[in-house]
Order: structure tokens, then sequence, then C-alpha cells
């Protein structure tokens, strides 16, 4: 099967009410084990990514070893494979571009792209990301590729700031890139359902959402619309609290 095939099937995935759900992974490992699992198609989370080679979150690791990264994940399953692409290791249109057509390479099927600015302080301008997704799709050269355009709106404001005031922006953001060419919509740190309802209501385009609580039920979710459901850091983060609690038994039997 082709890549492009590939992401077209991965698109059909996302349906609203009846959410694909990844469980994020960081290396071949996690992701052949959650492809034995019985997931439809591997994501990759870019904190986890970054953690497991020894790196901050926030494209600090250097964009080589990521798509290296992308590589070797994308290779161990024949399933549908997105990347965390953070904010596209650039900040021109054509920088953005040649990086994400080497991604592509890798055989990526589609992936996450934020509108905040990485290494900086808040968001980029509506017309400047608008600009920036544009990029996205024209290193796929017309090919099916999915890009899942992230804001970084709720995740910035923090969980102290009302989300409510930030929802016609976000659906506003919405709008602009899907005519720009994004597929999805991504609003992370977004919990309050009713709130995400609104969202998937008014947004003309799958709406994905992060869950951190791997014991979440999920109906309310897929009640309020949701098409795509990922879970960002946290599989990493239960992966090393139980390998470091097993070490630490080992220890103290030693």
């Amino acid at each position: 099967m082709t890549r492009a095939e590939k992401a077209a099937i991965f698109l059909s995935l996302h349906v609203a009410g009846s959410p694909v759900v990844l469980y994020n992974v960081w290396d071949a490992g996690s992701a052949k084990a959650i492809a034995e699992a019985g997931a439809k198609a591997i994501a990759t989370g870019s904190a986890s990514v970054a953690a497991a080679q020894g790196f901050e979150d926030g494209q600090n690791i250097p964009m080589d070893v990521a798509l290296s990264t992308a590589m070797q994940i994308i290779s161990a399953t024949d399933l549908p494979t997105t990347i965390d692409f953070e904010g596209g290791y650039a900040t021109s249109p054509a920088e953005i571009t040649a990086n994400v057509a080497r991604l592509i390479e890798t055989g990526a099927v589609g992936l996450n792209f934020e509108d905040r600015i990485v290494g900086g302080t808040g968001l980029y301008d509506v017309d400047t990301q608008v600009d920036r997704i544009k990029a996205v799709r024209a290193a796929a050269k017309n090919q099916p590729f999915v890009i899942n355009a992230r804001t970084d709106l709720f995740l910035q404001a923090g969980e102290d700031t009302d989300h409510a005031t930030l929802v016609d922006e976000a659906i506003a953001r919405a709008a602009r890139y899907k005519e720009a060419g994004a597929d999805c919509f991504f609003v992370p740190l977004l919990s309050d359902t009713g709130l995400i309802r609104r969202i998937c209501d008014a947004v003309a385009l799958p709406v994905n959402v992060m869950v951190l609580d791997q014991d979440a039920d999920l109906q309310p979710l897929r009640e309020a619309g949701v098409a795509r459901i990922s879970y960002g850091p946290a599989p990493y983060m239960a992966a090393y609290r139980a390998i470091t609690d097993s070490a630490r038994n080992v220890f103290k039997l030693s």
C-alpha cells in the first residue's frame, strides 16, 4: 500500500461521534506494542519522542534525529503513521515546505502542526499561520497528507483561564486553517465537554482532543462529536513510571 493510500485511509478514520483513538508512541518498540494491542493507526507525541532521546520538548531534538526516529517508527508497522512535527522546525513558508517534504519522504501520512511560536511567546497571528499551513500543504504536492492543525489557545492560557472566552477565537482560527488546507483541528488542553461540543458543532473539520487520563470514559467525547482522541505524553509517562518502579524494586532486592 502506498503512503498516499494509507493517508486516505487514515483520514477516513476521522468520524464525528466515532473517533479514531491514538495512543501516542515514541519509538519503534512502542509503535509495535501499540499496533499489537489493536491500534488502527499510529501517532507520535513530540514531548515523548524528545524525552526518549534525552531532549526537552519544543523542537530541541535535532530535526535529523526526529526524522530518523519517525522513519524507524513508520517502518515498525504497516499502520498509517502521523508525526507530531511541532512548528515544522522553521518560521518561513519556504523552509516549512522543505522540512515537511523531508517528513513525507519518511512515509508519514500526516502531521500535527501547531500555531504557537516555538521558542518564543504567544501564537502566530492568523494570517501568518494560514501561510504556514499552505506551505505544509504545498509539500504534499496534491497527494493525500493529513494536516492536523493545532491551536495552542487553550494550552497557553492554562487551566486558570476561562476557556469559554477563547472558543470564538478557536472557531475562527479553525475556519481559516481549513481554507488554508488543514484536514483536522486540534485543541489540546480543552477538557470542558460542553465547550468541546460547541467547537465540534461550529467547525467544519474533524476535531481532535487530548486525553491524559488513561482510565477516562470516552463516551462523553463521542457524544460531543469528537472525531479524534489522542493521549499525548501520557503513554510515555506511564511507561516511564512503570520501568522506574520496576527498577526500584530490583535494586531493593539486590
